[in-house]
């Protein structure tokens, strides 16, 4: 196998199961991922970060593993390089958060999604590019060079875990691993033609709940099957974190296939605050509507709504995220970071509690209505094309104490999910007339990854994604 595939373009299962096989060296599945970012990566500016001969161990010692051990003994990824973004810690490698005011100290633990993946046999590759504190929804930042857009380069591939959906399109890695708080897995996967799932609140154990359990751990993928199976092996219950969805009735990988059942479709193609939508973001929803319709599903008209007092709610809730990052030397961080921190200190816990219970009655009377009108969600993932390197940022620098247009253009239609706990995940369902990817959004009821996934799956496998590429 080794001399003529391109590992990094299987996917993670084939790859895994190839090195299981022992037809490719997990060895040799790192240099050729390392490769590709050797080749590709100057023109997209995704990887800020890497430790070639230390993963190179890693890997060595993963063959060695192999070698001593039957098939059925090994992790489900053992060998899989993975990149990690660089706003969530690896014992022993530095993190900077994307930021110029980050500490120079080698992290001292993983976070919990790191320790998973490193159990379920994945070697970690290198760091991948994110705006700064993961605030802004581009790939962009003043510490690194901005990430850009396999299919596009003059675009932003999103954000934040742009520079791993960069990664991912272009060709370097099979997957890549993202945290979504506001979108952040779901509008990149939108940008580049990805898979990109926000699993529900509880699904995947972290350390400690950020923004009121409000962001979550994940990976961009090309696959819903790669997406279900990842999610095996990072997903809980936890007894010692505070919030645990409840146990899924069987391995999110055997939902991939199983019939979803007839289902009512609730379709968005409006946004909240009389945002516009672009023609290519509404068109990708009605494609998929139809195609849904083909499958058995039945389409009804739905809306969203949300005030700007529940924006503002959201936002003190982000905001107070920049407490906990300790050693951060906050007069080296950007304007739009400094105002964040400036406007959270302003925020009494009087204030900040109203701002929580605001969300917890909106979530309430938005999520009751699954079961009662739909069944399932249809929305853009983006209210607009991604825009141009720079734009996002540039923006942000000169916003105020509120969203940024392109930011809330981007994230208005993701985050809502994010505060209502829901599972949401992004397809590349859509396109524009010069082949730019446009990503839909479908979003399950409380804690139904499952039954997402199945939807998903199904979409992938009557309205394939898997030939379009890149590169």
């Amino acid at each position: 196998m080794s001399g003529q595939r391109q590992l990094p373009d299987l996917s993670a299962l084939e790859l895994a199961s190839a090195i299981r096989r022992r037809e490719v060296s997990c060895l040799e599945a790192l240099d050729s991922c390392l490769l590709r970012v050797d080749e590709r990566d100057p023109e997209v500016g995704a990887i800020v970060w890497r430790d070639d001969e230390a993963q190179r161990g890693a890997a060595r010692r993963a063959d060695h593993q192999v070698a001593h051990s039957r098939p059925e003994e090994l992790p489900p990824f053992m060998g899989v390089p993975i990149p990690v973004k660089d706003i969530t810690l690896v014992e022993g490698w530095p993190v900077t958060f994307g930021s110029r005011g980050a500490p120079p100290q080698l992290s001292d633990h993983d976070e919990l999604v790191v320790a998973a993946l490193r159990r379920a046999g994945f070697t970690l590759a290198c760091r991948t590019n994110t705006p700064e504190f993961g605030l802004i929804t581009a790939a962009e930042n003043l510490r690194f060079p901005p990430t850009r857009n396999p299919w596009d380069r003059t675009r932003t591939p999103g954000g934040s875990s742009g520079g791993a959906a960069a990664a991912v399109a272009a060709g370097m890695f099979p997957l890549a691993h993202g945290n979504d708080g506001g979108g952040s897995i779901r509008i990149p996967a939108a940008c580049c033609g990805l898979v990109g799932l926000k699993v529900s609140r509880g699904r995947v154990p972290t350390l400690v709940t950020y923004w009121d359990g409000a962001a979550v751990e994940g990976v961009l993928t090309r696959t819903v099957a790669d997406t279900a199976a990842v999610l095996d092996v990072i997903c809980g219950p936890d007894p010692l974190c505070w919030y645990n969805a409840p146990t899924p009735a069987r391995p999110f990988i055997e939902e991939v296939g199983r019939d979803p059942g007839r289902l009512r479709i609730g379709l968005v193609t409006t946004a909240p605050l009389g945002l516009p939508v672009a023609d290519v973001c509404r068109e990708a929803v009605e494609t998929t509507a139809r195609g849904l319709e083909a499958l058995g599903h039945i389409p009804v008209e739905a809306g969203l709504e949300l005030t700007p007092e529940e924006v503002s709610a959201f936002m003190q809730v982000t905001g107070a995220g920049l407490a906990d990052f300790p050693g951060i030397a906050w007069e080296r961080t950007e304007p739009h970071v400094r105002a964040a921190r400036l406007g959270a200190e302003a925020v009494s816990s009087l204030d900040y509690t109203a701002a929580t219970h605001t969300l917890q009655r909106f979530s309430r009377e938005l999520v009751a209505r699954w079961g009662r009108e739909f069944d399932l969600l249809l929305t853009p993932t983006m209210t607009i094309e991604p825009p141009a390197v720079g734009e996002v940022l540039a923006a942000a620098h000169e916003g105020g104490s509120g969203p940024a247009l392109p930011v809330l253009q981007m994230a208005l239609l993701t985050s809502i999910f994010n505060i209502t706990g829901q599972p949401a995940i992004s397809l590349p369902l859509g396109g524009t007339p010069e082949g730019l990817p446009v990503g839909v959004q479908l979003v399950g009821s409380p804690f139904d990854d499952a039954g997402l996934l199945r939807v998903a799956a199904q979409l992938e496998s009557a309205m394939p994604w898997s030939d379009r590429r890149a590169v």
